[in-house]
C-alpha cells in the first residue's frame, strides 16, 4: 500500500485549494490549486515522486479561484496621492499596497499626474517594482507615468502648466524623467500621439528604455493614433475619456478598436458608471473583449468619506461617489474599487464571469507582458489568487502564497 507524508520532500509546506471551480485556460473548471513557496506548483511532482500529501488544506466552500487582481492605473487611496504626497511617498506605497491587497487587488501601478520634474526626480524612485507579501501588501509593478506629454485641450484634471511637448525627442523625455529613472521603475508611460515629437520618439523611447506606451489624454486623429501604434503604442488609456470622441469619419484613439490586419491595443475602461456610460462599455466589449483591462483611475479619497482632497497639484471635491475638480464638472479620478469594477464590467456588458475576471487579471498582465508570473494560475505563477463567490464577491485573498486578514495585514488612512 502506498502511503503518503505531510512532512517529506523538499521545499516548504504545500497548500491545496479544494471545493472550487478554477479560472484556467479560459474556463471555470472543477480542479484543484496547488501552492508551495509563494508559486503554484504541478502536483505530479508531489504526488508521484515525493509521495507527499497536502499540508495545508483550504475548502473553497464551491467558490471561484482566480487570479489576484490587477490595477494598472491608480493615482492614489486611503488619502495618500502618489504625485503630491512627494515627502510622504514610502508611507504612501506601504499604506496604499496593503489597503488594495484587501480589496482583493494584488498586484498594481502606482500612476502619477502630469508633474513637473523635480516630482518624477522625486517619486519615482519610490513607485518602481517591489514584491507583494502580508508584511507588504499587494506587489508594484512599477509606476504608469501619465503625462506630462498630452494634450492641453484634453488634460482633464492634469495642470495646464505641468504639460510639455517632445520637440527634442529622446532628450524631451530625458530632462523631464530621466531614461535611467524610466528603465528602473517605470511600467508604462501615458502620452498623446500628436504632441510635437512624440510620434517620431516612441519607437526610440520604447528601445532606450524598455518600457511600454499608452496613446491617451489626446486629441490624436485616427490615422495620428495608428502611426504611434505602428510605432510600438500597446496601450490606450482610460478609453472614451479625455479624447477626440468618436466620429463616423475620424473615430480618433477610439478607433484604434476597429483596426484591421495590425494587433489591436489593450484599453483601459473605468466601470464606475460615472466615467463611461454602460451602453459606451457594451460597445467597447463587443468590438475588442480581449483588449479589456479594467482599471479605477482612483485617487485619494477611494475608501474615505466625501470631502475636499488633492490629486496632483489639483484640488477635488468628492461627493457620492463623484469626483470632480474644485468649482468645475470636470471628472478627476474616480473611487470605485477594481473588485466593483469588475462586477459592475459583467453587468454592464451580460460578459460571462470568465471575460470580467480575465479583464481584471489576465489581461493587464497581458498588457505588462508578465504571463510568465501574473494574471494566470498556471504552473510556476506567483501564488496570488482570490476566492470569490459566484456573484463575484471577493472571499479570501492570498498574496505569494500567504493569506491576507485583516489580523496580519494592518495599514492606516491618511487623515
Amino acid at each position: 500500500m502506498t502511503t503518503f507524508s505531510s512532512s517529506s520532500g523538499g521545499g516548504g509546506a504545500i497548500t491545496q485549494f479544494y471545493n472550487c471551480v478554477v479560472l484556467k485556460d479560459h474556463q471555470l473548471v472543477d480542479d484543484y490549486v496547488y501552492v508551495q513557496d509563494g508559486k503554484i506548483i504541478d502536483p505530479a511532482k508531489m504526488f508521484f515522486d515525493e509521495r507527499r500529501a497536502p499540508d495545508v488544506r483550504i475548502d473553497c466552500g464551491g467558490g471561484i479561484v482566480a487570479p489576484g487582481y490587477i490595477d494598472v492605473q491608480i493615482n492614489g487611496a486611503f488619502g495618500y496621492d502618489f504625485s503630491n504626497d512627494t515627502d510622504i511617498i514610502d508611507e504612501a506605497v506601504d499604506n496604499v499596497s496593503k489597503g488594495l491587497l484587501m480589496q482583493g487587488c494584488t498586484a498594481y501601478c502606482p500612476t502619477t499626474v502630469s508633474s513637473r520634474p523635480e516630482v518624477y526626480k522625486q517619486v519615482l524612485d519610490h513607485l518602481g517594482p517591489r514584491a507583494g507579501s502580508v508584511e507588504r501588501g499587494a506587489e508594484v509593478l512599477g509606476a504608469h507615468v501619465e503625462g506630462p506629454f498630452i494634450s492641453p485641450q484634453k488634460k482633464g484634471a492634469h495642470e495646464l502648466a505641468t504639460l510639455r511637448t517632445a520637440q527634442g525627442g529622446l532628450e524631451a523625455f530625458d530632462e523631464c524623467y530621466g531614461l535611467d529613472r524610466l528603465r528602473r521603475n517605470v511600467a508604462y508611460v501615458t502620452m498623446a500621439p500628436e504632441v510635437a515629437g512624440v510620434l517620431e520618439t516612441i519607437p526610440r523611447l520604447i528601445e532606450a528604455t524598455g518600457i511600454r506606451i499608452a496613446a491617451g489624454h489626446s486629441n490624436a486623429t485616427t490615422a495620428e493614433a495608428t502611426q504611434a501604434l505602428a510605432g510600438g503604442a500597446s496601450m490606450i488609456t482610460h478609453l472614451f475619456n479625455a479624447m477626440h470622441p468618436f466620429h463616423q469619419r475620424d473615430p480618433g484613439v477610439i478607433g484604434l478598436l476597429g483596426a484591421s490586419g495590425t494587433k489591436r491595443p489593450f484599453y483601459g475602461i473605468i466601470c464606475d458608471g460615472v466615467h463611461v456610460h454602460p451602453h459606451s462599455v457594451m460597445i467597447a466589449y463587443r468590438a475588442h473583449p480581449d483588449g479589456a483591462c479594467l482599471v479605477t483611475d482612483a485617487m485619494a479619497a477611494q475608501s474615505l468619506p466625501n470631502g475636499l482632497y488633492k490629486l496632483g497639484e489639483m484640488d477635488v471635491d468628492v461627493h457620492d461617489g463623484n469626483v470632480y475638480i474644485q468649482g468645475t464638472n470636470t471628472i478627476a479620478g474616480a473611487v470605485v474599487t477594481l473588485a466593483e469594477c469588475v462586477r459592475n464590467f459583467a453587468r454592464f456588458t451580460g460578459a460571462s464571469k470568465v471575460e470580467a475576471l480575465e479583464s481584471a487579471t489576465l489581461h493587464p498582465a497581458q498588457m505588462l507582458g508578465i504571463t510568465d508570473r501574473k494574471g494566470v494560475l498556471t504552473y510556476g505563477a506567483d501564488a496570488d489568487i482570490i476566492v470569490l463567490d459566484h456573484e463575484l464577491n471577493v472571499q479570501r485573498i492570498f498574496v505569494a502564497g500567504q493569506e491576507a486578514t485583516r489580523e496580519n495585514v494592518v495599514y492606516k488612512n491618511k487623515l
